[in-house]
């Protein structure tokens, strides 16, 4: 899939020609080197994405027809309307320069092409796909490696080493259970409580999410691990008995998902978030992108959905299998009052209720046993090492902190919410930051989301690692004027260089009594600030 910025220059019935012309460029190359490939345009405002199929082992040459195509139809739009100067916003990295471009001329790019699908082309990879279609087992694959079957009942071999179809030992190969998670918020906190559930029904789990990807409860590889590449270390790993998978937007969008058999597929709801990238402007995008995890289940999965979320109510899902509502209100009886369970945080963390009741929805359709699931809810987030970077709560001599990863006016709001019931008296702190990716109204909704709460002193921050095309301020500048439009004062904001010295900063001003709120993203900066915390001496 390619995403497009559209020149505003340019006339309106000239820039959906110009559209028209990507499509038919797109779709002749295509045709040109064999292919039988489906073009999908979609226009919003001044943005416009086109994807197109192609075979499994032709993905590369794809993307430069799609490029390609969109080059040469702006190309011809800017020789109309002179002085237009169109602009690109892949979805794929762009070609490094010893990667192949296709030349302007048709013809040399046809036969250009031609070269680079010949290179690419794998056809032992081709016919494995296919047996193992036949077979009923899933094919993972990569740039380096493919592999049959999932966990303890997989195997992985080179992608230049393929064996043929008949030397794969097809009867050894099996999937194991997998369950997929996605949504805006509460993602990370799912899969946790999921793969507890399931490790404490015996099976050996492995689970990636945003802080990297965890097998038996051990960490081996760090960092954000959210996309395909987690879902193959995890369903690679010879000890895995049953999978839990985080799917985040971006990933989806610009990798697709890697798994295609799954048993069960959760959103946990649909957020205003990551607008403006990728296609997506929209809550009905966002929900649609979210809803390819569907595609995974087959007719006998079970797709999970939150049923207080109004866009998720609207949305179509074509799932033709098991649909599973769930809300807080919707539990079975057997599961434990909100005060037992300390993922709720005695209640207070209501955004939680829906977590759980999202995870023990997942657990049902995976058979994990009442048993297990109960004992799990009795015990998950009792410790801050359950959970980490998601309501993680200390106190340090007689100030409490919170820090968690809220990261949008939705999970923010549902933060603050819950740490109001912890703010008895005291003053509020709170840290404050947004990823330099997000739109400006976007921003500025962030800020006055923290305002609603009154915090008594806000710490402005860049989040480590997240400028995102911004320079470095600029994020923090438009949350402080957006603050001040909503009633803060100068003297109530303070501006931090980065995560851990806003951390630094709010342990400063803190004094007995006070409740902090530390909302920390980058993995490495939450580390940091929790070893503050920890040090402190107020």
């Amino acid at each position: 899939m390619l995403d497009a910025a559209l020149d505003p220059a340019l006339d309106p019935a000239l820039a959906d020609r110009e559209l028209a012309a990507w499509r038919a460029n797109a779709e002749r190359l295509a045709s040109a080197v064999g292919w039988e490939s489906a073009c999908t345009i979609r226009r919003r405002g001044a943005r416009a994405a086109l994807a197109l199929t192609a075979p499994i082992d032709a993905l590369m040459s794809a993307t430069l027809v799609n490029e390609w195509a969109w080059i040469r139809a702006t190309s011809d739009a800017t020789a109309r309307a002179p002085g237009a100067a169109p602009s690109v916003d892949r979805t794929t990295p762009s070609p490094e320069a010893d990667e192949p471009r296709l030349p302007a001329s048709e013809a040399a790019a046809v036969a250009m092409l031609r070269e680079q699908v010949a290179a690419e082309r794998n056809v032992k990879l081709v016919a494995l796909a296919a047996r193992a279609a036949r077979e009923g087992v899933s094919l993972l694959f990569d740039e380096e490696r493919a592999s049959i079957g999932g966990g303890a009942t997989s195997e992985t071999f080179a992608l230049a080493d393929l064996p043929g179809t008949d030397a794969v030992e097809w009867k050894r190969l099996h999937d194991i259970p997998v369950a997929l998670v996605t949504g805006s918020n509460g993602k990370t906190t799912t899969v946790r409580l999921v793969a507890a559930m399931l490790a404490n029904a015996g099976q050996t789990v492995g689970f990636c999410c945003s802080d990297g990807v965890f097998i038996a409860g051990e960490r081996v590889e760090r960092g954000d691990w959210s996309g395909p590449a987690g879902a193959r270390r995890v369903l690679r790993d010879p000890r895995v008995t049953a999978a839990v998978i985080e799917a985040a937007r971006g990933g989806l969008l610009r990798r697709g998902l890697a798994v295609s058999r799954a048993n069960a597929a959760v959103i946990t709801n649909i957020a205003h978030d990551h607008f403006g990238g990728y296609g997506i402007h929209s809550l009905e995008d966002l929900a649609e992108a979210k809803l390819v995890v569907a595609r995974a289940l087959g007719a006998e999965g079970t797709l999970v959905l939150n049923r207080d979320d109004a866009t998720l109510g609207r949305a179509e899902h074509r799932h033709t299998g098991p649909v599973a509502w769930f809300g807080p209100s919707s539990l079975p009886d057997w599961v434990p009052v909100a005060t037992d369970m300390p993922l709720t945080v005695g209640g207070h963390a209501k955004h939680n209720h829906a977590n759980i009741a999202g995870a023990v929805a997942v657990a049902r359709a995976l058979q994990v046993p009442q048993e297990a699931i109960v004992a799990t809810l009795k015990t998950f987030g009792a410790d801050n090492a359950d959970n980490p970077g998601r309501l993680e709560r200390f106190e340090r001599n007689g100030v409490r902190i919170w820090v968690d990863y809220a990261h949008n006016p939705h999970g923010l709001s549902a933060l603050l919410g819950a740490a109001a019931a912890d703010h008895a008296g005291g003053r509020l702190g709170l840290l404050l930051g947004q990823a330099g990716d997000r739109e400006d109204g976007a921003i500025r909704a962030l800020a006055r989301v923290a305002w609603e709460s009154h915090p008594d002193h806000i710490v402005l921050k860049d989040l480590d690692g997240y400028l995102r095309g911004r320079s470095r301020g600029e994020v923090p500048a438009l949350l402080r004027e957006e603050l001040i439009r909503a009633g803060a004062s100068e003297e109530t904001l303070d501006h931090a260089l980065d995560e851990t010295d806003g951390a630094h900063r709010l342990l400063a001003w803190a004094r007995p009594g006070d409740l902090l709120v530390m909302p920390v993203h980058a993995l490495e900066a939450r580390e940091r600030a929790i070893a503050l915390i920890r040090d402190w001496a107020p």
